[in-house]
C-alpha cells in the first residue's frame, strides 16, 4: 500500500501522457502549434576545452542555457559548430560562429502539453545514436525515478499475485482476468510479429 501511495502521481503521470501521446489529434492537446519561438544572437569566447562535449559545455555556460545535450553537428568549417539542448519545456538549437565569436540561438518555449509529452520519452539516449549519453543530471534522476516505478509496479503485480492466489473469494474473476492480461500481453509482444 506504501508503494502504491509512493508511485500514484508517477503512474497518473506517466499514463496521462501516455494517452496524450497515442491520441495527438486532441486539439486541447496540441503544443506544437502553440509553442513560442525567439531568437537571439549573443558574443561568445572561443572555447578552451577540446572535444565536443566540452565545447558545448562551455558555450552552454556562456549562453546560461542548462539542459540533455541531444545532438552535435560536426561541419567541414572547423569555425563552425552546432548543437541542441533540450529539457521538458524548452529546445534550443545552438548555431556557433566560433570564428567571429558569434552563436545563434533559437529557443522554442512548449506549453504544459508539451512537457507532458516531452517527460513520456525524455531519457537523454537513443539506441540509433551512441553519441548521445545522458550528460545532464536531472536526466539521470529523470531516468532513474522511471526505472524506479517500473520496478515498483513490477512489485506491486507480484504482491497482487500472491494476495489474490491466496484469497478464498473471486478466484475465478481473477484467474480470467490474468488469462485475458497474458492472451492481451502477448498479442503485441509475440503476436504482432506473426500477423504483420
Amino acid at each position: 500500500m506504501i508503494l502504491g501511495l509512493y508511485l500514484l502521481f508517477f503512474v497518473w503521470l506517466y499514463g496521462f501522457t501516455g494517452l496524450l501521446l497515442n491520441h495527438s489529434q486532441w486539439r486541447f492537446a496540441d503544443f506544437w502549434d502553440s509553442r513560442q519561438q525567439t531568437k537571439f544572437d549573443r558574443d561568445i569566447v572561443s572555447p578552451a576545452s577540446k572535444g565536443d562535449l566540452a565545447e558545448v559545455r562551455d558555450i552552454m555556460g556562456q549562453l546560461g542555457i542548462r539542459g540533455e545535450i541531444e545532438w552535435t553537428v560536426t561541419q567541414k568549417d572547423a569555425s563552425r559548430f552546432d548543437f541542441r539542448v533540450s529539457r521538458p519545456g524548452h529546445i534550443f538549437d545552438v548555431k556557433t560562429d566560433l570564428a567571429g565569436k558569434k552563436a545563434t540561438v533559437q529557443r522554442i518555449d512548449l506549453n504544459a502539453w508539451g512537457v507532458g509529452r516531452i517527460l513520456h520519452t525524455f531519457t537523454g539516449v537513443r539506441l540509433d545514436d551512441r553519441r548521445n549519453q545522458r550528460d545532464w543530471v536531472l536526466t539521470s534522476v529523470w531516468a532513474f525515478a522511471m526505472d524506479a516505478v517500473a520496478a515498483g509496479l513490477i512489485l506491486m503485480v507480484l504482491s497482487g499475485l500472491l494476495i489474490w492466489h491466496d484469497a478464498r473469494q473471486n478466484k475465478l474473476l481473477g484467474g480470467i482476468a490474468l488469462l485475458l492480461g497474458f492472451l492481451s500481453c502477448g498479442l503485441f509482444c509475440v503476436g504482432l510479429r506473426w500477423l504483420l
